[in-house]
């Protein structure tokens, strides 16, 4: 048996716009200047509070990026439901889930700085939250690249790292990978550069959804 672990944000969903857009509102509401759409970006896969921080320019998430984090949760809904940003799967990675599902010899689960009630609208509105069994998030464990993530969800699923394969498009899930002692697959549709994501450690980088099916084997 193998566990594949796959990132959220950037990996199997395109949300990038919508975390912007809740993020733009957030630093509004604080009397801050609106982030650069690629600052947002840089920060995608990290625990909110601790995102919010490094945006905002602080070494550590002090208590206002502590309440700035549970502003832009407290809008998220509404902000998702009217500003017309969603969370679009990346095309390829549908077909390349229902392979994965098809097989009884791979066990799927997500690891993700998103809350769980984010990871599970996710889940739930593309059909997969009864195949992602092992699922770890910001409300479990600590922001990667610390290796909680994937040591947790390796523990549940009884299954080592060493057969364990994490996709993500961060740098941070690169880096969370090898601490963990898992593979690390870095894809180049997300949020990171390709550059960054070897740097970081990754085992591989593929360019599209269906190359990823080569390294699950």
């Amino acid at each position: 048996m193998k566990l594949v672990l796959f990132d959220c944000d950037g990996t199997l969903v395109d949300s990038a716009g919508l975390i912007h857009e809740v993020m733009r509102h957030s630093f509004m509401a604080f009397g801050k200047p609106e982030p650069a759409f690629e600052t947002t970006k840089s920060i995608i896969g990290l625990t909110l509070d601790i995102a919010i921080a490094r945006m905002d320019g602080k070494p550590h998430a002090d208590d206002e990026a502590v309440a700035m984090a549970a502003h832009y949760k407290s809008i998220f809904r509404d902000v998702r439901e009217t500003s017309g940003f969603g969370e679009t799967m990346f095309d390829g990675m549908r077909a390349v889930l229902d392979t994965l599902i098809a097989r009884d010899d791979i066990l799927l689960g997500a690891v993700t700085g998103k809350s769980r009630r984010g990871l599970e609208i996710i889940l739930e509105g593309h059909g997969l939250k009864e195949r992602f069994l092992f699922n770890r998030t910001a409300d479990d464990c600590p922001s990667k690249p610390h290796p909680a993530m994937v040591a947790e969800c390796c523990a549940e699923a009884g299954i080592a790292p060493r057969e364990t394969i994490v996709i993500g498009d961060a740098i941070y899930d690169m880096q969370m990978a090898k601490a963990a002692g898992a593979t690390a697959i870095g894809v180049s549709w997300g949020y990171a550069a390709v550059d960054d994501l070897w740097k970081a450690g990754a085992d591989a980088v593929v360019t599209q959804p269906a190359d990823l099916l080569a390294y699950i084997h």
